[in-house]
């Protein structure tokens, strides 16, 4: 479908603007559904207030919220709505006391068509070009019939798109079922979603159900509230984000792990670090980077599992100078915490490290601590597929950390199995040799080029990091009990 050719209403949420194409095509009616909290009123208000930016008179109509509890909404958010006119047509105090004396209609009748007569005169008093509809939920209550209903909304819409206006209706989703004639009726059907995990913040999301004429990107997209208003991520599509791809080596600076893995990683490919805790995965890891940041190049990293003042003191014990990149912004650490962060957030976080800071090598530590962020476990695959598409279309060197279970042997196991979306898989493991514990290195797979066979012996000092000879005296080193071979 080509990108439509229509004028367009800017929403004021960047993100919300980029999957819809710029924003609402003018002069349409749209539906804003979501379950209470799920964030309609503050989508509407920032809607209303681009508008006041753009020069575009705004009117906010509630029928069930207070002018008070919206302006209470707006000084949460430090927005000044002195450019929004809101007008309050809440039910009359007289009807809690007043007897209804009518006998022939029902009070409902007499109620819903002096509320749109209300609505309609002061639309035509303030003759806005952005108009807020809030909510059809007490439409629905007063028109008593389904069939009452959906003609005083085709009536709406008719009577709006005649002026000139672009109209948001707010609907909480309070009807039974999901109300699919409701959304035959608008130009577009926006959902907004709000669920609580069973541990951490609340998660929300949004998705365009329709939007007549524009090839909008369709999906859950994540979304966040904060003070100023709604952050929307897009969801990663790596076909929309094509790069150039990469090319050359990314050297570890150790001479032993870049002949091990044939000179280097390759730019532009993912390579997953696995092994149990504590074998080094992240020091591993962390060299790449510190090695790229001293070539002047800039490096990311997203730590899940430590703080970053741990990061720091491990980095420190094995002669790493990271603090010194990390001031200088030559490498940049953010501490991820995945109780609090939607997938679509994290996704955003990456594309801002590669495309505004120019990151040639980026750390994900761990992978364990991303798959706690994700909504289902199955999910994790397809993330990843997608991330570490863009990532490689964009030549960023991707390093994955996995901490498996176990400590030696068979025993070892993975949360998820996501090997086959690396590039490049280096083992890390411990074997008992002479009454001691020490660490090996392998690679088991490199796409891009050869590789060492050699499985070779992993060590760790305040000198840095070590990588023997091949250990070719012993035969089972994986299985974590080796048995000397005679020579």
């Amino acid at each position: 479908m080509e990108p439509s050719t229509e004028p367009v209403a800017a929403t004021g949420i960047v993100g919300f603007d980029a999957i819809l194409g710029g924003g609402f095509p003018k002069d349409h009616v749209y539906l804003i559904q979501g379950d209470p909290g799920a964030g309609k009123t503050t989508l509407s208000m920032q809607f209303l207030i681009e508008g006041v930016k753009a020069g575009e008179k705004g009117l906010y109509i509630t029928l069930s919220e207070t002018k008070r509890e919206l302006h209470a909404v707006a000084r949460s958010h430090g927005w000044d709505l002195s450019g929004v006119e809101i007008n309050e047509h809440l039910v009359r105090e007289e009807t809690l006391s007043e007897e209804e004396d009518t006998t022939i209609f029902h009070p409902s009748e007499i109620e819903l068509g002096q509320t749109v007569s209300r609505i309609l005169e002061e639309v035509e008093r303030v003759k806005p070009q952005r108009v807020v509809l809030d909510s059809l939920s007490e439409i629905r209550l007063l028109s008593q019939s389904t069939l009452r209903y959906r003609k005083q909304i085709l009536a709406l819409k008719q009577y709006f798109t005649n002026r000139g206006a672009t109209v948001l209706f707010l609907d909480d989703k309070t009807a039974e079922g999901n109300d699919l004639q409701l959304h035959s009726v608008p130009h577009g059907v926006i959902v907004l979603e709000r669920r609580a995990p069973l541990y951490g913040a609340p998660r929300r999301r949004l998705e365009v159900i329709k939007l007549r004429g524009v090839d909008f990107r369709g999906g859950y997209h994540d979304f966040t509230i904060r003070r100023g208003g709604i952050d929307l991520y897009p969801r990663l599509i790596a076909a929309r984000n094509r790069g150039d791809g990469g090319d050359g080596l990314l050297a570890s600076g150790i001479d032993e792990v870049d002949a091990l893995l044939g000179g280097g990683l390759e730019m532009g490919s993912s390579t997953l670090i696995m092994g149990p805790a504590g074998v080094g995965k992240s020091t591993l890891a962390t060299q790449y980077a510190v090695a790229a940041a001293n070539r002047g190049e800039h490096a990311a990293l997203f730590i899940f599992d430590e703080s970053r003042r741990s990061l720091l003191k491990r980095s420190s014990a094995v002669g790493m100078e990271l603090s010194s990149h990390l001031k200088g912004k030559s490498i940049t650490a953010q501490q991820i915490d995945p109780a609090e962060l939607a997938p679509g957030e994290f996704a955003n976080l990456v594309r801002i490290a590669v495309e505004r800071d120019d990151a040639k090598v980026l750390v994900i530590d761990s992978l364990n601590g991303y798959l706690n962020a994700m909504p289902e476990e199955r999910f994790l695959t397809l993330h990843l597929h997608e991330m570490l598409t863009y990532l490689g279309d964009h030549g960023v060197a991707t390093i994955l950390v996995m901490a498996q279970h176990g400590l030696i042997g068979s025993n070892m196991v993975s949360s998820v199995d996501v090997s086959y979306l690396a590039d490049c898989v280096v083992l890390l493991r411990y074997y008992e040799a002479e009454g001691e514990l020490h660490k090996a290195i392998s690679v088991m797979k490199k796409r891009s080029g050869a590789h060492e066979k050699a499985i070779r012996e992993f060590t760790m000092s305040s000198g840095g990091l070590r990588v023997g000879p091949p250990l070719k005296h012993f035969r089972g080193i994986l299985s974590g009990i080796p048995i000397v071979e005679d020579r």
